[in-house]
C-alpha cells in the first residue's frame, strides 16, 4: 500500500494536478455546465409529454385532445438543440476570463465562426406566397445541438486564442478617450474578428471541395468517432471512472477533471438516445451522462451512500456513527464531500479498496444488465444529479427496471464497504476505549 501511495505521489498527482489547472480543460468544463440548466428545463417537458405510468398519455389526450404531446416537445427542442449554441459562447466566455480579456466579445466572435462553419441551405419563399413567413434560409438544428457540440469546443478555443493574440500584441483599432467605452470596445474587436471570420471562411472554402464538405464531417470523422468509440463505451466509462475515484482519494475533485474531458461524449450519447427515444426508436448508447451520475455515482463518487448505511446500521464507534448522521442527508442527494472529508476516505489506504472497487463491480452491473434489456437504458432524460436514487433511477429510463437496479447497486455497495468499515471501526473502538 506504501508503494501505491508514493507512486501516486511522484508520478499519478502531479499530472492530474496540471490537468486539473489546464485553462482550456477548465474553459470547456465550464462553458458545458452553462447549458446543463437547459437540458433539465427540457428534460421536464420531455418527461411531462411520455411520463411513464399507463394510461397517462390516453387522460391527457381526453383531457387536451390529439397533438398535445407535440405541443410539449415544443421546449425540449428550444434547450436540447441549441446545445451547442451555448457552450461555444460559453466556453469561449470562459477561456477569455482566464486570460482576462472581453469575455462577452469573445463568446460573440466565437459564436459567429460556429455559424459560419457551419452548412445551412438557402431557400426562398415561392413569388405570390401569402401564408406564413418568408424563409431566406436553413439552419440545420441537428448541428446546433449535439452533433455540433464538438465544433463548438474546438471554435470556442480556436477564436479566442486568435483574439487574444491580437488583443496581447496591441494590434487593434483604438478610438480617443471620449468615446462611449461599449463603443471602443467593439471598434477594438474589429480587426480580430475579422481574421476570425475570414479565417474560418477559408476553411469552409476550402473542405467545401474536399469528401468532408464541412468542419462537422471533419470532427466527426477525426475527433468525435474515435472518442465515442472509446470513451462512451464500458472500457471508457470504467477507466474514467477509476482516474475519478483515485483523483478524490488524492484530495482532488475527480469529477471536474475528468469531466473536462468526458462530458461532450458523454452529453452527445445522452441526447442521440434523447432523439432515438423521441423518434420511438431503440436507444443506442448505455453510458450516457445520467448512466454515470444516477446509476455508478449513487450517493456520490465511489457510490459513498453504501458506506454511510453500513456506518449508520453496524458500526458501533461513536466517532464515525457520528460522521455517519452527518452524512446521510448529504448522500441521499448524491453529495459525499462529508463522508469523503470526514472518516476519511481521503488518503486513507485502508478505504480505498472499496472506494475504488465499488464503481468498478457497479459499471459492470448496470452495463450488462442493460446490454442483455434486463434494465432500461437511460432514454436521454437530464435527471439532475442531486436526484435521490430509485426516483432518479425512474426518471432516467422511464422504467421500474431503473430503480431496482439502483437498490441492487446499492446493496452490492454494502456488501463491498461492509468489511473495510468493520475493521476502520475496530481501530477507532480501541482508540475510544
Amino acid at each position: 500500500m506504501n508503494a501505491l501511495l508514493n507512486f501516486m505521489d511522484k508520478y499519478f498527482l502531479p499530472v492530474a494536478g496540471k490537468i486539473a489547472e489546464q485553462r482550456h480543460l477548465q474553459a470547456i468544463r465550464d462553458g458545458i455546465i452553462l447549458v446543463m440548466p437547459f437540458i433539465i428545463i427540457g428534460s421536464i417537458f420531455l418527461i411531462l409529454a411520455n411520463f411513464p405510468i399507463p394510461g397517462y398519455t390516453e387522460f391527457l389526450t381526453k383531457v387536451f385532445g390529439d397533438g398535445w404531446q407535440q405541443k410539449l416537445t415544443y421546449p425540449v427542442s428550444a434547450t436540447f438543440d441549441i446545445m451547442a449554441l451555448i457552450a461555444v459562447f460559453g466556453i469561449a466566455y470562459r477561456l477569455a476570463e482566464r486570460y482576462k480579456i472581453d469575455a462577452l466579445t469573445s463568446g460573440a466572435l466565437a459564436l459567429s465562426a460556429f455559424l459560419l462553419a457551419t452548412p445551412f441551405s438557402i431557400m426562398h419563399t415561392p413569388e405570390g406566397a401569402t401564408d406564413g413567413i418568408p424563409v431566406d434560409g436553413v439552419i440545420p438544428v441537428a448541428l446546433m445541438g449535439s452533433q455540433g457540440l464538438f465544433v463548438a469546443i474546438v471554435l470556442a478555443i480556436l477564436s479566442t486564442e486568435i483574439y487574444r493574440w491580437f488583443i496581447k500584441r496591441d494590434i487593434t483599432i483604438n478610438l480617443p478617450e471620449g468615446v462611449p467605452p461599449a463603443v471602443s470596445k467593439s471598434f477594438v474587436a474589429l480587426i480580430p474578428g475579422t481574421v476570425i471570420i475570414l479565417f474560418v471562411w477559408i476553411i469552409r472554402l476550402v473542405l467545401e471541395q474536399t469528401s468532408f464538405e464541412n468542419a462537422h464531417n471533419v470532427i466527426g470523422d477525426i475527433l468525435y468517432a474515435p472518442l465515442s468509440h472509446i470513451g462512451g463505451g464500458l472500457i471508457g466509462v470504467l477507466v474514467g471512472v477509476t482516474i475519478m475515484t483515485l483523483l478524490w482519494f488524492a484530495g482532488i475533485h475527480g469529477d471536474s477533471v475528468v469531466n473536462s474531458v468526458m462530458s461532450p461524449i458523454w452529453l452527445s450519447q445522452m441526447d442521440e438516445n434523447r432523439m432515438a427515444f423521441e423518434a420511438g426508436e431503440e436507444l443506442p448508447n448505455i453510458v450516457t451522462s445520467q448512466f454515470i451520475a444516477n446509476f455508478v455515482h449513487i450517493g456520490g463518487t465511489g457510490a459513498t451512500i453504501a458506506a454511510v448505511i453500513v456506518i449508520i446500521f453496524w458500526i458501533r464507534s461513536r466517532e464515525i456513527k457520528d460522521i455517519g448522521k452527518v452524512s446521510l442527508g448529504p448522500a441521499i442527494f448524491n453529495i459525499n464531500e462529508p463522508v469523503i472529508f470526514g472518516l476519511p476516505i481521503v488518503m486513507n489506504p485502508l478505504l480505498i479498496i472499496p472506494f475504488v472497487l465499488t464503481p468498478i463491480v457497479i459499471i459492470l452491473t448496470t452495463y450488462f444488465s442493460m446490454s442483455f434489456g434486463l434494465v432500461a437504458k437511460p432514454i436521454g432524460v437530464a435527471v439532475p444529479w442531486t436526484t435521490p436514487p430509485i426516483i432518479s433511477g425512474y426518471l432516467a429510463t422511464g422504467s421500474i427496471s431503473g430503480a431496482v437496479i439502483q437498490i441492487i447497486n446499492i446493496g452490492i455497495g454494502i456488501l463491498i464497504w461492509l468489511p473495510f468499515l468493520l475493521v476502520l471501526d475496530r481501530q477507532a473502538l480501541s482508540k475510544e476505549k
